[in-house]
């Protein structure tokens, strides 16, 4: 770890601890649609609260958790949800919030309040 990354990951590690800020950071990379960076982010929530801890917690193997969460991993929806159990979060599905191609904010904010 270079020294310039070193306090950069220390103060992402401590902000990672606190469940709210967790679930942000996930949130902000399930929106990048990419699985790599998602697992990567959820790595950083298991190694804020201890890889050991957070495996023995959520009663999986080390050695599997490290490869549930590598670049190439592919978890399960039972091992995912152990996880996400573990650190204090868990899975939801929300409704997407869509509005039409070329409508601004503004736009779809008024739209949506003249339905209602």
């Amino acid at each position: 770890m270079s020294d310039v990354t070193a306090p950069y990951e220390i103060g992402l590690y401590e902000d990672l601890t606190d469940p709210d800020e967790a679930a942000a950071y996930l949130n902000a990379a399930l929106e990048d649609g990419d699985q790599e960076i998602f697992l990567l982010a959820l790595r950083h929530v298991a190694e804020a609260r201890g890889i050991s801890q957070v495996a023995r917690q959520a009663r999986l193997n080390r050695e599997s958790l490290y490869r549930m969460l590598s670049s190439a991993g592919n978890p399960q929806l039972a091992s995912l949800n152990a996880l996400l159990r573990t650190v204090g979060l868990r899975l939801a599905v929300e409704i997407e919030q869509r509005r039409p191609i070329g409508v601004g904010v503004a736009e779809t904010q008024a739209a949506y309040e003249a339905e209602r």
